[in-house]
């Protein structure tokens, strides 16, 4: 059973509450078991705010109770809604599992009373969890543990992002910082500026490809000048032309 809910404008319970997040959107895909141990009026509001921070729903039969994917980054997680502390050791067990199968792991559990609380930190220690991993988010209650869930997996896709543009723009320095030496290179060959350097990396394109080209080749290529294309040829050809004294 899927059920697709498509973004379209931020209800007014959205709006009204201060529960929109702006940003990537993406998919949430929602355990078919969860689902059905869930009240109706507790899923009308996680419908509701997905539809809100463009989320499309799809109920899918997954180990995790919820993977969302957004921005390029997937991310699982357990979402308790109650504790009993009377029955602590499934729960423990579940976890070490799932953290097995994914780098992305969180535990959402909601604590509502003291009692809980203080079961919920013995059974941590008891049951040799390490900080992080997973990572556990206690709430009070279950609206604002969705909430937190959502805002976990908008600003890991987020980062994701930013990685991503971070390397492009790098990507783009190093390739900025190569055609800086290429036309260092080329202008350092007597009467050739930059126009004339540019003209040969777009036309032609590396130095090795310019080295090997016919003084024909770069006369059909670019605008240079015959003199210009000679001097290029006999440059990478003739020891006595690039090795006699240069001056410009």
């Amino acid at each position: 059973m899927e059920d697709v809910i498509q973004a379209s404008q931020i209800p007014p319970e959205a709006a009204t509450s201060g529960i929109y997040i702006a940003g990537l959107g993406g998919v949430c895909m929602m355990s078919n078991r969860w689902r059905d141990e869930q009240h109706p009026s507790f899923m009308n509001f996680i419908s509701s705010f997905l539809r809100a921070n463009s989320f499309r729903l799809n109920f899918v039969p997954i180990a995790p109770d919820f993977i969302f994917n957004c921005g390029g980054s997937s991310v699982a997680f357990i979402f308790l809604i109650s504790w009993d502390c009377t029955n602590v050791s499934p729960v423990f067990t579940r976890i070490q599992k799932l953290k097995m199968q994914f780098a992305r792991l969180y535990v959402v559990v909601t604590l509502a009373t003291r009692e809980q609380n203080d079961s919920f930190a013995r059974s941590y220690f008891e049951f040799g969890m390490e900080l992080g991993k997973p990572t556990f988010v206690p709430i009070r209650d279950t609206e604002m543990g969705f909430e937190k869930i959502v805002k976990i997996a908008h600003s890991l896709g987020v980062c994701k992002q930013q990685d991503a543009t971070t390397e492009l723009k790098y990507e783009r320095k190093q390739a900025m910082q190569g055609m800086d030496i290429f036309v260092k290179v080329m202008t350092a060959i007597p009467g050739i500026d930059n126009h004339d350097a540019n003209a040969l990396s777009q036309a032609i394109g590396s130095i090795e490809a310019i080295a090997k080209a016919s003084k024909e080749y770069i006369l059909e290529n670019t605008d240079l000048s015959a003199d210009k294309a000679e001097t290029i040829f006999r440059f990478f050809r003739d020891p006595k032309f690039y090795l006699a004294p240069k001056i410009n």
